[in-house]
């Protein structure tokens, strides 16, 4: 994955043992991996050894569509793959234990406090399930948006981390539902399509392999609205991510309730609420993805007037067929370690729009010019190998320019204000030069918010 330099950062001198990185860093990964072993010995110990294996085998056949969709959905701006690994180990780790522990502790005890265990297992599944489950994936999204809080900037950042969770949880779920539909079949000789094992595959992997993230995206938004917010509304940012957690919830307890409304219930929530839920979160998140393109269409105009950027970089980065020309073009001339370079460009400079987008809205930060700089002497270092891969790119998806329009042979009648015999002496000749393209070739738009020329200019000669 392309990612930009870490941004520089202050030496902390005085710190102490547990505030250091590594150690950070190393209870986490401990408490992920002891969580993996107990879940893993908890599934085996309900599937056995056999049923385990083939619902291991059935269930990570969903898992890298799901992640190449939300990689997809975060290819604008992605974030580092380390926050991806981390969510999803939580939720298959962390998330799945919490959810197994939790939910047979709370079905247990509401059986022995109403002894009627067919209600408990009914109100475990359509409201304990749904509040513990999703709090526990929601843990990571939270995570992130505390301790990762610069590669956690938008909606989109806010779905991409809670469907890469949702994801994990739902493939240590299904390879539990599997693997004891599959010890189910074994014990009933049944097998085939008419099994249980069939029916189980079909319902969650063909169906609804996305009714997890899509629970799990509801949070997400609310926590990437919350990014967006500004420091001063303290109450909303607290709020928005409550909200959504809220919806995924409710969400979440009308999936697995729809087996109460009657034979068919499965089918009518399904057709009724998943599906068009689905679609309008994925229009949404399209729509996001778009006005990021935007943002970094708009906002790096600036740096081209400061010398740091030429004046087509902007077009060619904010059109994803144009970045992906780039790249190939890089990789023809350049090799791998060229498409690379392009890619990290790329990554760069849409940090650098971002951030000064978040500038001009007042969320930076105190170190908004540190970072700024460090990102944008990462652009210079890159621009040998990005630089004519841009403009090529750029050249090959301009639009072309408008051609003259042909006048008709016989001019126009009464002559009149064309000319003595009907012919226009006004119209432009199909041979003048015509003007650059693409247009902002040689022009810039006024931007108040930036003085003429960007405080940090690049080495060289660059001003007029």
């Amino acid at each position: 994955m392309a990612t930009c330099p870490p941004y520089p950062t202050r030496a902390h001198r005085h710190t102490h043992w547990w505030q250091r990185s590594w150690v950070r860093y190393g209870a986490l990964i401990t408490l992920l991996a002891l969580s993996g072993l107990v879940i893993l010995a908890l599934v085996r110990e309900q599937t056995g050894t056999q049923g385990f294996l083939v619902g291991l085998g059935l269930a990570v056949l969903p898992v890298p569509l799901l992640i190449a969709a939300f990689r997809w959905l975060d290819r604008v701006d992605p974030g580092p793959w380390r926050n991806l690994l981390f969510c999803f180990a939580w939720g298959a780790c962390a998330a799945a234990l919490i959810a197994i522990v939790a939910n047979s502790f709370a079905t247990r005890w509401i059986a022995t406090a109403t002894a009627d265990p067919a209600g408990a297992d009914t109100l475990g599944a359509t409201v304990i399930a749904p509040v513990v489950e999703e709090s526990a994936k929601a843990a990571a999204v939270l995570l992130v948006f505390l301790f990762r809080r610069r590669d956690f900037t938008g909606i989109v950042d806010g779905v991409v981390v809670a469907g890469v969770t949702a994801t994990g949880f739902a493939f240590t779920e299904n390879i539990l539902y599997l693997g004891t539909a599959f010890g189910t079949d074994q014990l009933t000789g049944d097998s085939g399509i008419a099994s249980v094992t069939a029916a189980t595959f079909f319902v969650r992997v063909v169906m609804s392999p996305f009714a997890h993230p899509l629970f799990t995206v509801l949070t997400g938004i609310g926590f990437g609205i919350a990014a967006l917010s500004t420091g001063r509304h303290h109450l909303r940012r607290a709020l928005l991510p409550l909200a959504g957690l809220l919806l995924a919830m409710g969400m979440h307890a009308l999936w697995n309730g729809s087996a109460a409304f009657g034979e068919y219930g499965f089918f009518a929530v399904y057709a009724a609420f998943m599906v068009p839920s689905f679609g309008l979160l994925t229009w949404l998140v399209i729509w996001t993805r778009q006005r990021e393109l935007g943002t970094v269409r708009a906002e790096l105009p600036a740096y081209v007037l400061a010398g740091w950027l030429t004046p087509v970089e902007p077009y060619a980065l904010g059109s994803m067929r144009a970045r992906r020309i780039a790249r190939q073009y890089a990789r023809r001339h350049a090799g791998k370690e060229g498409a690379r370079a392009v890619a990290r460009y790329e990554a760069c400079a849409t940090s650098v729009a971002f951030l000064r987008q978040r500038g001009r809205r007042g969320r930076a930060g105190a170190d908004f010019t540190v970072r700024e700089r460090a990102l944008l002497e990462a652009l210079w270092h890159l621009r040998g190998v990005a630089r004519p891969a841009l403009d090529y790119a750029a050249r090959a998806t301009a639009p072309p320019p408008p051609l003259p329009r042909p006048l008709p042979p016989w001019g126009y009648p009464y002559g009149g204000p064309h000319g003595a015999y009907g012919l226009r002496t006004d119209a432009p000749s199909p041979y003048a030069p015509q003007a650059p393209w693409p247009p902002y070739a040689t022009q810039a738009p006024h931007d108040p918010y930036v003085p003429p020329y960007h405080p940090y200019a690049p080495p060289g000669p660059h001003r007029p």
